[in-house]
């Protein structure tokens, strides 16, 4: 199966290290993000959950859950907590699913059988509050994801749902967005009191409008 953009997240009831989860009712009004990983004891994967970890705070400040996902069993997943805690000098607060017969991944296409027929790949969906997905990455096993840029993406399309702006390339939290194209320059100078820039007609800039 292959989620595109605006599909609806599949529901799912899971057993984690959390406890067992409703997905939909685990997320309830707020963001979340659900990336999986190849196989527990594995470097890169560890790596990958302790630097999630360490970001806990920054998404929790989004209103954004997070969850990972192996197709390893719960028993092997707690173990494996506790090395990651150890190594990588945190401490792991968020839900780990034990998906050993692989019934999420597929809902959510994350074997991808050319690359392991047994096991998933580095995928990371981002739902909405709406349940529907907003972004999707897919990383082969070999490369660490970086979760600064999924920071960053939220940033963005949390401003983007609600204001007519879009970020241009490499934009970080706090600096000019662009105007979307939809909404005129005369429109955009009373809606952006900040001010708008117009280097084309199609190219506007303004000021970050919730700062």
């Amino acid at each position: 199966m292959s989620l595109r953009l605006g599909d609806l997240a599949p529901n799912f009831k899971a057993v984690t290290t959390a406890g067992n989860i409703d997905f939909h009712e685990y997320l309830g009004n707020g963001w979340g993000i659900l990336f999986s990983h190849p196989a527990d004891y594995t470097p890169v994967c560890t790596t990958e959950l302790g630097k999630t970890a360490l970001l806990q705070e920054e998404f929790a400040k989004r209103n954004v859950k997070v969850l990972a996902l192996s197709v390893d069993p719960l028993d092997k997943h707690n173990g494996w907590v506790n090395d990651i805690n150890e190594t990588q000098h945190v401490t792991v607060g968020f839900p780990i699913i034990a998906d050993e017969d692989k019934s999420i991944a597929n809902a959510y296409g994350m074997i991808h059988p050319n690359a392991s027929e047994t096991f998933t790949v580095r995928s990371l969906f981002v739902i909405g509050p709406d349940k529907k997905i907003k972004l999707t990455l897919t990383y082969p096993a070999s490369t660490g994801r970086n979760f600064h840029e999924v920071l960053r993406v939220i940033d963005s399309l949390q401003l983007t749902a609600n204001y007519s702006v879009a970020t241009p390339a490499d934009w970080k939290e706090g600096e000019d967005v662009i105007v979307v194209p939809s909404i005129s320059t005369a429109d955009a100078i009373q809606k952006f009191p900040k001010g708008v820039k117009e280097v084309k007609p199609y190219l506007r800039y303004t000021p970050q409008p919730n700062k």
